[in-house]
């Protein structure tokens, strides 16, 4: 009878959220923030995104001397072109900083390092809740985001160009408006907004299944289609999920999982995964199998910095295989662990 449970979020349906849960009270924390004003602004249909976004950014500094304007993009690509597009032009006193996830951290961290020059700063949706950047007063929104969707027909997980929601928009009109007013300039008109669903697909409706239902079985939660969702799955990701994991022999014929079942939900990472851990252990090379796992699952350590990719391309070379991008992996790991044998300062130059 002690225990609570907080959900918070910047752009849950609270009123959706709180019939789920029996009638949960609802507290709404309202942060100081100066008035925004909206300006839709849908560039000419044939303008490319990057340069939409570029010209936007080119009212906006003619309006205000100073003020920094954060962009929101779809992805690095789009990031890149715009950077490009805009350091053809003559800003003045301004900077142009990218912010995405393959970005080394020293990178990254100039973002949120005001300096004596107006910044720039194109970002992807990273910026929209996981972040926050000081200083921004003006918002320029493309209206667009990328989400990963997964394909029950394929098996695979795509990152496609979508839409954001209402909810999403708000979310990003409120980066701006913390030190001063501010204006948030969207790329798309007020009936696109209206037209738009007011909240994003959740996770669970776009995702592979087969991680869920492995949990859902080994907890004994019962069956995921029987599984008071508050927004459940779509039948053909579920059946895809089954599938996966019957591939894996994680399940039989009546769908209760095997011994191999039981030991890869032990596994915190995807069944695939877990899988091939359990098949190195079997045949006998482990070693190799745990390290190409490790690099499956998280971001590429090589670091390809924007102003020496030349560089780091000539660099990355030697590790690469003609045969196998897994094999590739493996000589990479050598290469770290070689220098690290050397000692601390050894690894230090060689990386």
């Amino acid at each position: 009878p002690d225990l609570r449970v907080i959900v918070s979020s910047a752009t849950i349906e609270t009123q959706r959220f709180s019939t789920f849960f029996g009638g949960a009270p609802v507290i709404e924390v309202e942060g100081r923030t100066y008035p925004v004003d909206i300006l839709y602004a849908p560039p000419p249909e044939d303008d490319e995104i990057s340069l939409a976004v570029a010209n936007a950014v080119v009212d906006v500094l003619s309006l205000d001397p100073d003020g920094d304007v954060l962009a929101f993009l779809p992805g690095e690509r789009e990031i890149r072109d715009t950077e490009t597009e805009l350091n053809a032009r003559d800003l003045g006193r301004t900077v142009v900083r990218p912010l995405y996830g393959r970005l080394s951290a020293s990178e990254q961290a100039s973002v949120f390092s005001p300096g004596p020059h107006r910044r720039v700063v194109l970002a992807t949706n990273v910026a929209e809740t996981s972040v926050t950047i000081p200083g921004i007063v003006y918002v320029i929104d493309a209206g667009v985001a990328r989400l990963s969707r997964y394909d029950p027909r394929s098996g695979t997980t795509r990152l496609q160009v979508e839409a954001i929601s209402q909810a999403s928009a708000d979310q990003r009109k409120g980066r701006c408006g913390r030190v001063r007013s501010g204006i948030c300039v969207r790329l798309y008109d007020e009936d696109s907004f209206a037209g738009r669903p007011p909240f994003t697909d959740p996770e669970i409706t776009r995702t592979g299944l087969a991680g869920v239902i492995l949990r859902m079985k080994s907890l004994d939660l019962g069956a995921i289609e029987r599984f008071p969702f508050l927004d459940p799955p779509d039948s053909r990701a579920i059946a895809e999920g089954y599938r996966v994991l019957e591939e894996l022999g994680a399940i039989d014929e009546q769908r209760q999982l095997t011994p191999i079942g039981h030991r890869l939900a032990r596994f915190p990472v995807d069944p695939r995964i877990s899988r091939m851990i359990l098949a190195g252990a079997e045949l006998g090379c482990l070693r190799e199998v745990l390290i190409i796992t490790a690099g499956l699952t998280c971001q590429d350590p090589r670091e390809r910095p924007r102003d020496a990719q030349q560089k780091a391309d000539d660099l990355h070379r030697r590790f690469r295989d003609e045969q196998s991008d897994f094999a590739g992996l493996l000589r990479l790991w050598d290469f770290i662990k070689e220098a690290e044998r050397k000692g601390t300062s050894s690894l230090r130059r060689a990386c």
